[in-house]
């Protein structure tokens, strides 16, 4: 790290202004500020709500998927490589075929390596094209307004990418990324003014647009020829007994070896990042308790009620937790510092509000059985209100008492 250190003090003054690469200063000083801290920290806060370095929010946050990320490898390859000694296939006839047979590393399902590589080669392309496409319209944007390359878009393109099925068309990768950045973050002023997660607004343009291919029993293992419904899809369909009978165990689902979107399978993957969050205090506890009391409260009253024909009814909490990607959009995506409620009640209310209605879509919509995409969208919207009004409680309580 010292001659890295030394190394980009050297090239410094050629970035620097009248230098032969000043153009490229932003990119770079992005460089440099990611691996070191600027000598011009912020003191106050770097956007207009919040009083943590925007930096170092970035990075942690990048950092507390690494257990996702490290899951959604193995899963991902796992799933492909079961799929295809379901299917009886000892090659595949796609360029990622051909690199592992040229690379010896095979098919085994039973093999760590082979199923860590196989969804490497899902998940690298699916990365490069959002940082390619996104990336491209971040620098646009920096570029017009003048404004330095942050480190944001590095949290959005990751946390995007891990929400997606792997089966996902590149095209349609981009198309999403665009959609999310510009309409729901740059056309507001970029970071730190968007009231949406520009990753959930991305994701929700792609299944409203192309539901065909972000649903359906065919896209969460991309393996031509296969089809087999997530666990969540068996619930709506079927409650608990439809997700036991095919197989699947909570304890499965818990550890995340199903079929689902890259990143969003496994429940203790998604925890460790929490507790790095948490640690680090970048997340906030209340809105990631909020959303899980609000969970908890809302699947018991259900259960309460009671159905004879919607099964989802019956559906017991730590299911709810465990199924589609409750644990991943909780941790990763409520918690976006910039899209939150702010005040400390509001933060609560935010959570609860989220968790409540994830189970009221799974459970009532039967159409859309995975809900926390569309609560969280729902709950950025009301954000600022809940702030506003737990403001004003707050002032007329102050009033009152003098």
């Amino acid at each position: 790290m010292a001659r890295l250190r030394r190394f980009l003090d050297r090239i410094e003054p050629s970035f620097q202004k009248g230098g032969p690469y000043h153009k490229y200063f932003a990119v770079y000083e992005m460089v440099d500020t990611f691996l070191y801290s600027p000598a011009d920290t912020t003191r106050g806060s770097p956007h207009v709500r919040d009083a943590i370095d925007l930096k170092r929010i970035m990075s942690f946050v990048v950092l507390a998927t690494f257990p996702v990320i490290l899951m959604m490898l193995w899963n991902t390859g796992y799933q492909a490589n079961s799929a295809m000694a379901q299917l009886n296939m000892t090659e595949l006839d796609s360029w990622r075929g051909t690199l592992i047979n040229v690379l010896g590393i095979g098919f085994d399902p039973n093999s760590l390596f082979a199923n860590m590589f196989h969804g490497l080669l899902y998940f690298l392309p699916i990365y490069l094209t959002t940082l390619i496409a996104g990336g491209t319209f971040e620098v646009l944007f920096a570029a017009v307004r003048n404004h330095e390359v942050n480190e944001g878009f590095l949290v959005t393109s990751m946390l995007y990418s891990l929400i997606l099925p792997p089966s996902t068309p590149l095209w349609q990768v981009a198309l999403g990324i665009i959609f999310g950045v510009v309409l729901g973050k740059e056309v507001f002023g970029g970071t730190g003014k968007n009231f949406l997660n520009p990753a959930l607004t991305g994701r929700a343009f792609l299944y409203f647009a192309y539901p065909a291919q972000m649903s359906g029993d065919a896209v969460w293992t991309a393996i031509d020829g296969f089809s087999g419904a997530t666990p969540l899809a068996l619930g709506a369909a079927g409650g608990l007994e439809a997700i036991t009978n095919a197989g699947f165990t909570w304890s499965q689902t818990f550890l995340g070896a199903m079929q689902g979107s890259l990143g969003e399978t496994s429940t203790l993957a998604c925890l460790l990042g929490a507790a790095f969050l948490l640690y680090t205090r970048i997340a906030s506890y209340r809105i990631i308790f909020g959303v899980f009391f609000g969970m908890v409260a809302t699947s018991l009253l259900f259960n309460l009620i009671g159905s004879d024909t919607n099964p989802m009814f019956a559906l017991p909490w730590y299911w709810h937790l465990t199924l589609g990607g409750f644990a991943f959009g909780m941790i990763f995506m409520a918690t976006d510092p910039v899209s939150a409620s702010m005040t400390n009640k509001g933060r609560w209310i935010y959570g609860v509000l989220i968790g409540f209605m994830t189970v009221l879509i799974r459970v009532i919509n039967p159409a859309f059985p995975e809900g926390i995409m569309l609560a969280i969208l729902f709950a950025n919207l009301f954000a600022p209100l809940i702030d506003y009004f737990v403001v004003r409680a707050n002032v007329q309580r102050r009033l009152k008492r003098s």
